[in-house]
């Protein structure tokens, strides 16, 4: 029997390319998304994988779509915690909405899942929880105090919840993306992206394939001994 995984944020960009990538080896897909239907419909008649809406920063909410989940498809084996918001600013004209806003989705949307899913994989001694951090959580980033505080905070959460889950056969680990080639940085003006690309050692921005090909193995059978860890797929940006 095909094993279940939800992406959450996975209709769009590297959420989506991990999908895909899961469904290639196999697993039954399920993505969750926050608000866009048409995207959502779209990405559902392309690839096949069904979509559900809720928002993973509500606690309450994300316990009903996971029951929901667990009860159409069926429950769910290998979590990847993709989703993500950004509210940019320097700390001294960011509000305190756009703080909890970021922290209760990036860093919250990871514990709400988690508990969602972690007593089944608990009980049948077999789970994989992928959580995607941030090269910005690693190494800071201007403009970025709520953003790379949730990405840090997720880097700590995956350490301390790969101890609760080892006996468990439950892996948990991160993946930090550098600067990825998806629509949001597409958004960053030229002259901007030139001056990033610029520090990047390999010369170019990454691609969501080469982060979903990382989560894909973290996911499988063979990614069994690894758990508490962080790869970082930043072209070597950051460096520790």
């Amino acid at each position: 029997m095909a094993r279940v995984a939800i992406v959450t944020g996975g209709t769009r960009g590297i959420g989506r390319a991990i999908c895909e990538a899961l469904q290639a080896d196999g697993m039954t897909v399920v993505a969750n998304y926050a608000g866009n239907d048409d995207k959502a419909r779209a990405f559902t008649e392309e690839t096949g994988i069904v979509a559900y809406r809720w928002n993973v920063g509500d606690h309450a909410e994300t316990l009903a779509g996971c029951a929901k989940v667990a009860e159409e498809v069926g429950p769910i084996d290998v979590l990847v915690n993709n989703a993500g918001i950004t509210r940019d600013g320097t700390l001294m004209k960011m509000s305190y909405e756009d703080w909890t806003d970021v922290l209760r989705v990036n860093l919250g949307g990871c514990f709400n899942m988690a508990k969602a899913c972690f007593d089944h994989m608990r009980d049948q001694k077999w789970g994989r929880i992928i959580n995607i951090g941030s090269i910005n959580g690693q190494a800071g980033q201007y403009g970025q105090v709520n953003y790379a505080a949730a990405k840090s905070g997720i880097h700590g959460f995956t350490k301390a919840l790969a101890q609760e889950g080892a006996r468990f056969g439950v892996t948990v680990n991160a993946i930090a993306p550098g600067y990825i080639d998806t629509d949001m940085v597409a958004a960053v003006p030229e002259n901007v992206l030139e001056k990033i690309v610029a520090r990047i050692p390999v010369g170019r921005l990454g691609q969501a394939n080469e982060i979903a090909r990382g989560v894909s193995f973290l996911a499988s059978e063979d990614g069994g001994f690894v758990t508490g860890s962080t790869l970082s797929i930043n072209g070597g940006q950051h460096m520790y």
